[in-house]
């Protein structure tokens, strides 16, 4: 069914999109702790967050002992909450980011049933949930699962009152942009607020979006929520505050290349159908319609905030791969809707990248040390040079590949349910198997190190580098600097020859060193 009408009632609780759900609750909290953590992102949040529970003073974070102004406080209240009931641990810290992002990928389903039917809901809900990623973010403790779940329900909200008039959506718009105010800061009010201008100039000349902008007590309830704490860190840190999250944080971050993260204007084009993988070929199919899908006012609305994202920030000058995903959600929900009319051709370009992120996951143990020549990091060559054994992977790799072949056999079922099942054991592979490897190859000797001096009496430092994760691991903040006579140092290996101080090797990992300072270097 492609009529933008609503379904009736009894289409609406389907146990499609039920089945749906409970698949990708499996999918999102399984192994959910398996990996350790990735610096920089997720060491940072979860090390400031652990710094936060461990003080006491839930106003404010610090990373380090030194103060965090990268994001607002929601995204650590929530992580602080998760870790004070099931401990420190990585399976706490990324358990808010994968309920966000499942509570997202419900609300686009429910939205898309209510319109298309039951069976769209629920694929809408797959393509969504299944993605790389959205699943990427929503098992990652940062705080970008917690603003695409906002953007969503803002997004949806401001559509059900474009669409009704009716003001109760719009105050819960408004309420859900005062979440995403303490979340992640203005992108929760610009990329909605920005989509919502566009569609209501092309429909109405503004008319809509005029009329939204004119809410009292919408205002007042944002307010409400977030104006608190931004009163609160304003009046703590002064200027720094301003300093580093508005201007740093924000302004620089669109305005210039921050932290070396950068790219061209064709940077998300590159972007866009790795984060859509293994659905990525729907996406042809939505764009060789769009013109048609242009005059449907909901499709309208949903091509323009994917537009809108997409040009915000390929504009920026600050370009990480997780800012296109603010853009993934409606076109989701118009991927879900080309399904159904895919031809044959496009039915085996779905088939064909399914069966090479099959064939990725069963090549990686061996690819990493074959790359690692040709890497030009030293410290990562050494990486995929001495990565563990993956014993168990064939084997996980061979059973996903059985599911995903019976998926394609069953002629019972119809193609987008066959595709959504094989789509989930090739899913569940990555999260169970091959997540964890990887994050094994490359954050495990921080792991091992961090847990290792935890026991230490031992000041520890981390010479030259930033690593946020081992003081996550090691549960005591971990400045950078030189360390003193006694002091303990992390070092990597290939950088031990600009070390300039006499030491001695306590601990060593895959390249990865603690030293002790012994003396004063000779003059």
């Amino acid at each position: 069914m492609t009529s933008m009408t609503p379904m009736p009632a009894s289409e609406r609780a389907a146990p499609r999109l039920w089945a749906v759900a409970l698949a990708l609750l499996l999918l999102y909290l399984w192994q959910l702790g398996a990996a350790p953590l990735f610096d920089v992102d997720e060491g940072a949040f979860s090390e400031a967050t652990r710094e936060l529970l461990a003080s006491g003073d839930w106003g404010h974070t610090t990373l380090n002992g030194t103060d965090r102004f990268d994001k607002p406080i929601l995204v650590y209240w929530l992580q602080a909450a998760s870790m004070a009931v099931f401990g420190v641990n990585e399976w706490a810290t990324r358990l808010p980011s994968a309920l966000c992002v499942l509570a997202s990928t419900w609300a686009a389903g429910r939205f898309a049933a209510r319109r298309w039917g039951s069976q769209t809901g629920a694929l809408a809900a797959l393509v969504l949930g299944s993605g790389l990623g959205l699943l990427a973010i929503g098992r990652a403790s940062t705080a970008d699962g917690l603003l695409n779940a906002l953007l969503v329900a803002i997004s949806l909200s401001l559509w059900q009152f474009a669409e009704s008039g009716a003001r109760q959506p719009l105050r819960w718009a408004y309420f859900w942009c005062g979440l995403g105010l303490l979340a992640k800061g203005p992108v929760a009010v610009i990329v909605p607020g920005g989509a919502l201008v566009l569609w209501s100039l092309f429909s109405d000349r503004g008319r809509t979006a005029l009329r939204a902008a004119w809410e009292p007590l919408g205002w007042l309830i944002a307010l409400i929520i977030a104006l608190p704490w931004y009163l609160y860190a304003l009046n703590r840190h002064g200027q720094a505050f301003i300093d580093g999250f508005f201007l740093k944080h924000n302004v620089e971050r669109f305005s210039g290349t921050l932290e070396g993260h950068g790219g061209g204007f064709a940077y998300y084009l590159v972007v866009l159908p790795l984060l859509l993988l293994p659905w990525s070929p729907l996406l042809v199919a939505v764009l060789a319609r769009a013109r048609v899908l242009w005059r449907e006012p909901l499709a309208r609305f949903l091509l323009i905030w994917a537009g809108f994202v997409f040009a915000l920030f390929s504009a920026s000058g600050t370009k990480l791969p997780h800012y296109m995903l603010y853009g993934v959600a409606p076109l989701a929900l118009l991927m879900a809707r080309q399904l159904g009319a895919l031809g044959r051709f496009g039915r085996a370009a779905l088939w064909a990248v399914l069966a090479l992120q099959l064939a990725l996951a069963a090549a990686l143990p061996t690819l990493l040390p074959a790359l690692a020549p040709q890497v030009k990091d030293v410290w990562v060559r050494g990486l995929f040079e001495t990565a563990p054994e993956a014993s168990l992977l064939p084997l996980w790799t061979g059973l996903a590949a059985a599911l995903a072949l019976a998926a394609l056999l069953l002629r019972r079922f119809d193609f987008g349910q066959r595709y959504g099942a094989a789509v989930l054991a090739v899913a569940l592979l990555w999260v169970g198997a091959v997540i964890p490897w990887l994050s094994d190859t490359l954050q495990g000797p921080f792991k091992a190190a961090g847990v290792w001096a935890g026991g230490r009496p031992e000041t520890v430092v981390q010479w030259r580098m930033h690593q946020p994760s081992f003081a996550y691991y090691r549960g005591i903040p971990t400045p950078q600097r030189d360390p003193a006579v006694g002091e303990l140092a992390l070092v990597k290996r290939h950088r031990l020859g600009d070390f300039p101080y006499p030491h001695e090797v306590v601990f060593e990992q895959r390249g990865l060193l603690l030293v002790r300072r012994l003396t004063e270097p000779q003059p």
